[in-house]
């Protein structure tokens, strides 16, 4: 097991340049985390400027995995125009059991077009074959439909549904946990190659 994951930058995917966050993503940033339905679901309230740029200072540190319970936070960077349209996120949940947890954002612009799928995918392959985890899970609020599918599309399964798991922005709110363990990410892997 490796002592820990920090990616050679950009991570480079077709159409995205993943990569730590930069103090001119602010406004880039703010474009989304002032959006309440994008953070409708995340852990976060509706940000202001002052407040995402307060939290931006945070994200500048956490390019790097040096222990678990730590985040990897990338700007997810579309290629074509330097603009950062959402960001993605890789957490070391445990060193002797080898689990990650992902995350991600998308500005409400460039939904349905994949990129978070391609972003999440990248992060995969760094949780699994970088870090070495043997499971990731993603934690979605239940009627957070859009994760719930692109989870399904990564080659998630659903192993549990927690009702009233969390006071959640005003609410109890019901968590999904999907799973993808190593050994079928990578049987998923040696099938899309061979599909193509």
């Amino acid at each position: 097991m490796p002592g820990g994951l920090r990616p050679d930058y950009p991570v480079r995917t077709e159409r995205l340049d993943l990569r730590p966050h930069r103090r001119e993503d602010l406004d880039d940033l703010l474009a989304f985390h002032s959006d309440p339905d994008v953070v409708r679901y995340t852990p976060w309230p509706v940000r202001d400027r002052e407040q995402t740029r307060a939290t931006l200072e945070t994200k500048l540190g956490q390019g790097e995995l040096t222990e678990p319970g730590q985040w990897l936070v990338l700007a997810i960077e579309l290629r074509e125009t330097r603009t950062v349209i959402g960001e993605v996120l890789l957490k070391w949940a445990s060193d002797t059991d080898r689990q990650g947890e992902l995350g991600y954002a998308l500005n409400a612009e460039y939904h349905g077009r994949g990129y978070a799928a391609e972003a999440a995918e990248a992060m995969l392959e760094l949780g699994f074959d970088d870090l070495g985890l043997h499971r990731i899970v993603a934690v979605i609020v239940d009627g957070n439909d859009a994760s719930v599918q692109l989870a399904t599309r990564l080659g998630m399964r659903q192993e549990a549904h927690f009702v009233h798991a969390a006071f959640f922005k005003g609410e109890w709110i019901d968590d999904l946990v999907y799973a993808l363990r190593e050994d079928d990410w990578r049987a998923r892997r040696v099938h899309q190659v061979a599909g193509r």
